[in-house]
């Protein structure tokens, strides 16, 4: 006769929801039992937002739903962070909270907080499940909401007596995936790009979702259009393609601004037209240029930008139905490769610390690693200077710019992908955090090199503030100059300090060797990166 538990074990087990990204609670220790009994997957982690985050890294690297499983009260709100994380990066997480018994409920009892009300804001759907034998009914909706559309997280709150209480009878029956959209007409779109001189394609999340990998690099080479990438489009086409441009962010491609001041067509495939893209403003967009949008999503087609075409459907089945673009634009695609080629001289000439750090790192890192990215100058600087070249393996904060997730992420990312090389690049600030997931890290022995910028500071802040008050003392920026690589060593993996460039080569080599987590400390001074100059001229608007 199973129980709650047993039953949303089973339901999860049956909508493919394994692992479980947990912490331990209270309010947990039924259903994390009824998982351990059936050989579930169980990856306890040292913070309820690190849970979350790992969960919706997991999301994002199988393009499915994955679930977490947080204890009520401070565990819920601490998950908060990570479910807004996952919902506005469009990924569909399964955030599960326990929380006080149901007749307790207003009654102040222990814990007792309106859990589903804080998360409706956070996520695209949210409720409290009434008894245990509605647990699939709950658990098969919260996945269908989360990964309907444009993806998202859901919530569920499960009182302790719902795990408990006897499920007998109730049969586990959960529905299949959703059928595809259909492809729209797409031949507005196809005379616009005929038409155009000087088209560029950009890249978003959306190809990723979507399973375009292939479709995206086969358009390109059928059309001849030059490509940029951004979020999880980056390595979806390598950026060592001829036609793939890099980084469609202005912030860390020099060429940007100047190619697409230039263009006369966009074509947005699967990515918002969000304030990474300046809001499709004048200040990256001339006003006169055409624009194509395909998203999934009705509301974002010409959201911030008139459209000249919009497309909502299926990417894939967008860039597979559009024939061809037109004629060879020979000396359009001349021109941008010159100015790539001349943003990456820039970017090699560079004279700050990270920049050189970096360039010795690109001359000693394997082709194959994966990477999960922080915020922060130290971080920019490497995503200014790394190739993007594996599909799902460039991950990011989001658009919520949740700093310090890096490191849970990259958990996920080497759980995922055992085989793999998974680099964390983040900075000191950042670091702190998660620091304590250092421990997940070395007790489930994955052997992830994290790479810390130190500064002693938060260096991004520290510009800003240093522009912003011309030279007067800045506030709240400076930290100690501590040595993570020990702090690593304490939980159980390795590591080193880094000061010479000369020292990147053996370093990685030994933290590549390792079969641990190994930490590389690596002193820098504060320099502005490409991103923080960009947010200082927009300033200067």
């Amino acid at each position: 006769m199973p129980n709650g538990a047993e039953l949303f074990v089973q339901a999860a087990t049956q909508l493919g929801l394994s692992p479980i990204f947990t912490l331990v609670g209270d309010h947990l220790n039924e259903a994390l039992a009824a998982a351990a009994r059936a050989g579930m997957r169980v990856v306890d982690m040292r913070h309820e937002s690190g849970v979350t985050h790992a969960a919706d890294a997991w999301a994002r690297i199988h393009r499915r739903p994955a679930l977490s499983l947080v204890t009520g009260g401070p565990g819920h709100t601490n998950s908060l962070t990570g479910m807004a994380t996952a919902n506005l990066a469009g990924s569909p997480l399964i955030a599960v909270s326990g929380s006080r018994a149901r007749g307790l409920a207003d009654r102040q009892a222990f814990q007792d907080i309106d859990q589903v009300g804080m998360a409706r804001p956070a996520v695209k759907w949210a409720a409290e499940v009434p008894s245990a034998g509605e647990i699939p009914f709950y658990l098969a909706r919260a996945c269908a909401e989360a990964n309907s559309g444009r993806r998202g997280a859901a919530h569920l709150t499960i009182p302790v007596d719902v795990f408990t209480e006897s499920a007998a009878g109730t049969a586990v029956r959960v529905g299949g995936p959703a059928s595809a959209l259909p492809c729209p007409d797409l031949k507005p779109a196809t005379e616009l790009l005929r038409a155009a001189k000087r088209p560029v394609a950009i890249a978003g999340s959306g190809v990723w979702w979507s399973g375009a990998e292939e479709a995206l690099r086969e358009f390109i080479e059928r059309t001849q259009i030059p490509l940029y990438t951004i979020t999880m489009a980056r390595g979806t086409v390598p950026d060592d393609h001829p036609l793939s441009m890099g980084y469609a962010d202005p912030a860390l491609n020099y060429a940007v601004p100047t190619v697409f001041r230039e263009a006369d067509l966009f074509l947005v495939v699967g990515k918002r037209i969000d304030y990474r893209l300046s809001l499709g403003g004048a200040r990256l967009f001339p006003a006169e240029a055409k624009f194509i949008q395909i998203d999934i999503h009705p509301p974002e087609l010409g959201m911030n930008r008139t459209l000249d075409a919009a497309v909502c459907g299926d990417a894939r089945a967008a860039l597979d139905a559009i024939p061809d673009a037109g004629p060879v634009r020979t000396e359009w695609l001349q021109r941008v490769r010159e100015l790539r080629a001349e943003s990456a001289a820039r970017l090699d000439a560079a004279e700050a610390d990270a920049a050189v750090f970096f360039r010795a790192l690109r001359e000693a890192l394997p082709e194959d690693v994966l990477f999960s990215w922080d915020g922060g100058d130290f971080a920019h600087w490497g995503r200014a200077l790394l190739p993007a070249r594996h599909a799902g393996g460039w991950l990011r904060l989001g658009p919520l710019g949740t700093i310090g997730s890096s490191l849970p992420n990259a958990i996920a990312l080497q759980l995922a992908h055992p085989g793999r090389r998974v680099v964390a690049i983040t900075g000191d600030g950042a670091l702190g955090f998660y620091l304590a997931e250092m421990d997940t890290a070395a007790r489930f022995g994955l052997p992830i090199v994290l790479i810390v910028g130190n500064d002693a500071g938060w260096g991004l802040e520290r510009e800003l503030q240093s522009w912003g008050t011309r030279g007067a003392p800045t506030v709240a920026c400076e930290l100690q100059a501590s040595r993570y690589d020990l702090v690593m060593k304490a939980f159980g993996g390795g590591g080193e300090t880094i000061e010479r460039p000369q020292e990147v080569g053996p370093a990685l080599g030994r933290a590549l060797a390792s079969r641990a987590p190994y930490c590389l400390n690596v002193k820098i001074r504060g320099a502005r990166s490409p991103f923080t100059e960009w947010q200082i001229a927009g300033k200067k608007r």
